[in-house]
């Protein structure tokens, strides 16, 4: 199992572009293997990760995730196979639906036939990600091109899938899913064996399961607890991610985080690397000034245990 981390989540977020490709350089120098970056706000993530794979040499860059509503399948294509030509290779495409309230309430797109517009979207960015043509008439895309960026083989396409039909989708035409706030029992039993029969059924190869959970390491749990439930307690409202908790048999977000000492969060990462997870992805929650930067140090301790 691959360690990687999400960055931006110190500081409560407030980066300047700089401090992006610090916290990643920094990361390898750790060595630890993987920087995952969100579309937000507050950066265009697909541009920071091509200016920090000039900046770095070995750790992989991924986005977690760009939303594919705001960008045609040509243009998200052409910046993706750009930023794996700068970086050698190292670049994974994350991408997925986002959610309602972002899609339609914020930037006033339509959300009215989510799954339709993944697999259409898909059929157009595989083959571009993979340097092939294109020739796909659907209902939302219609796309005759090749994207011919040199110095690229393909760029890994992964998928954001928690429900059945994307899962399907994600097994069928993409090299893996990208999870939030799903617990143990719940990428057990729903997401890797659905994601994996899908790839398996298509005749594709064993799908990437890159799993993200909120961890943090202390000798104050209580303390961490409480800081981290109330850092989390918005995703427990938003529609997909309810119905992963409630999946899981849990109440609140703050219940499938990572908290403890050295032992336990040991031993809760060896759980998620039995289950099938190929990368973790952690989101290290700032309940101390220290905390991201301890946490980060123990991923990186803990690397050659995973290897």
């Amino acid at each position: 199992m691959k360690l990687g981390f999400m960055c931006g989540m110190k500081n409560n977020g407030r980066y300047r572009i700089e401090d992006y490709l610090t916290e990643i350089r920094e990361a390898e120098a750790l060595g630890l293997d993987q920087a995952w970056m969100g579309q937000v706000f507050s950066a265009d993530a697909i541009s920071v990760l091509t200016l920090a794979a000039r900046e770095t040499h070995r750790i992989r860059l991924g986005t977690a995730v760009t939303p594919i509503q705001p960008r045609h399948p040509t243009s998200l294509a052409l910046q993706a196979l750009t930023a794996s030509a700068i970086s050698k290779g190292r670049f994974d495409l994350g991408i997925g639906l986002s959610h309602k309230l972002v899609i339609e309430d914020m930037y006033g797109l339509s959300y009215a036939k989510p799954a339709q517009q993944m697999r259409e979207y898909l059929q157009v960015l595989g083959p571009l990600c993979r340097r092939e043509r294109c020739d796909y008439d659907g209902e939302l895309y219609r796309v005759h091109a090749k994207m011919p960026v040199a110095e690229v083989t393909e760029v890994p396409v992964i998928v954001a899938a928690l429900g059945p039909a994307l899962l399907k989708l994600a097994g069928e035409l993409a090299a893996g899913t990208s999870t939030w706030m799903t617990g143990l029992k719940t990428l057990e039993q729903h997401i890797i064996p659905r994601i994996r029969d899908a790839a398996h059924s298509a005749g594709r190869p064993k799908p990437r399961i890159v799993a993200s959970f909120p961890i943090v390491l202390t000798d104050k749990p209580a303390e961490a607890h409480t800081a981290v439930a109330e850092k989390t307690a918005i995703y427990g409202h938003i529609p997909s991610y309810k119905a992963m908790l409630d999946r899981e048999g849990v109440q609140h977000p703050v219940d499938i985080a990572l908290i403890g000492d050295r032992s336990s969060l040991r031993n809760q990462l060896h759980k998620l690397a039995e289950i099938g997870v190929d990368d973790f992805n952690a989101f290290c929650m700032e309940t101390d000034p220290e905390a991201v930067d301890r946490t980060l140090a123990f991923l990186a301790e803990e690397k050659s245990n995973f290897c």
